[in-house]
């Protein structure tokens, strides 16, 4: 069965390498050709979730990625285990050793989940093992590339606009509840630095340009770089910084992998409070010690609160 989805192999997009120097890492890819055979063979794959759907089984193939993920590599599962109560946290005493109880190596070989057994947002004491996480050869020629023809002139200040409809309209439940997708960055995992509202999740128009205007009278920068998926909001931007004398610049076509490089690399970086997409770049650019903030929130904060030291 062809995958309804294309598969892009993790190191197309990440090195391997560095992932080894925190744990003992192989791609799928090797994994299929070079050990399943011996230890995960067709007839002996049992899948893994907490709770089992209706039929008695885990849904390993519901939805997309996930489906597509498990066909891409022809795996069927012939058996369903649940591992309720177990927690993956290694929070809890004796964790690892209540899991080779219930799953012991010599029968369960090999631990395949229904989905990524890892809390979202991601937790606080795991943010910094994202310098483990390093872009390939390949993005980071393809962020380099473009920087030394777009963005060499002086320094710049890489921005993230959700600013799309469907985003919009979600950011409408913000309130709704304590946290909201990501928000925990800027907030707290306890909203000890703040409470949630719809001006987090979707900051206006005159918001945006006036802490970009800060920004770049701060840093003295000459360009801003746009990740976004609501290409109006260039032509905004463009005219309420028409007074700076600094370029607007988009990488197209987009691509997410290298527009988060280039994020990365960014003199400065601003990005949503309430968005993994922008979580993602703050998280590396924490890793790399780079001056972060976020929208709206950074210019309501309390002085005393440091946004490199609350994100996601």
């Amino acid at each position: 069965m062809k995958p309804s989805s294309s598969q892009i192999p993790f190191d197309k997009y990440f090195q391997v390498e560095p992932l080894k120097k925190f744990h003992r890492v192989i791609t799928m890819e090797k994994f299929m050709k070079e050990i399943a055979p011996v230890i995960w063979p067709p007839g002996e794959r049992t899948g893994i979730c907490y709770v089992f759907r209706d039929n008695g089984k885990c849904p390993m193939k519901e939805g997309n990625p996930f489906g597509p993920f498990w066909d891409n590599f022809k795996i069927e599962f012939d058996n369903h285990r649940s591992y309720q109560p177990l927690s993956y946290s290694t929070q809890y005493s004796n964790i690892k050793e209540k899991w080779h109880e219930v799953f012991p190596v010599s029968t369960y070989p090999v631990l395949a989940f229904s989905g990524a057994p890892a809390a979202f947002p991601v937790n606080a004491e795991n943010r910094k093992l994202h310098i483990f996480l390093q872009w390939s050869n390949f993005i980071n020629s393809e962020a380099e590339d473009f920087i030394a023809k777009e963005l060499s002139d002086g320094p710049f200040v890489g921005v993230h606009l959700r600013r799309g409809s469907d985003f919009k309209k979600a950011c409408e439940h913000a309130t709704s509840g304590q946290q909201f997708f990501a928000s925990p960055q800027c907030l707290g995992s306890n909203n000890e630095h703040g409470k949630m509202s719809y001006e987090l999740c979707y900051p206006d128009r005159q918001m945006i340009a006036k802490q970009l205007k800060t920004i770049i009278k701060k840093i003295k920068a000459t360009a801003v770089y746009v990740a976004t998926d609501h290409n109006p909001s260039l032509k905004e931007l463009k005219t309420d910084l028409k007074g700076t004398k600094v370029k607007i610049i988009q990488r197209t076509p987009s691509e997410p992998h290298v527009d988060l490089a280039i994020l990365g690399r960014s003199d400065h970086y601003i990005g949503n409070c309430v968005s993994s997409f922008s979580a993602f770049a703050k998280r590396e650019r924490d890793a790399a010690n780079k001056p972060s903030s976020f929208w709206y929130f950074d210019m309501k904060k309390p002085k005393n609160i440091d946004s490199n030291k609350t994100e996601l």
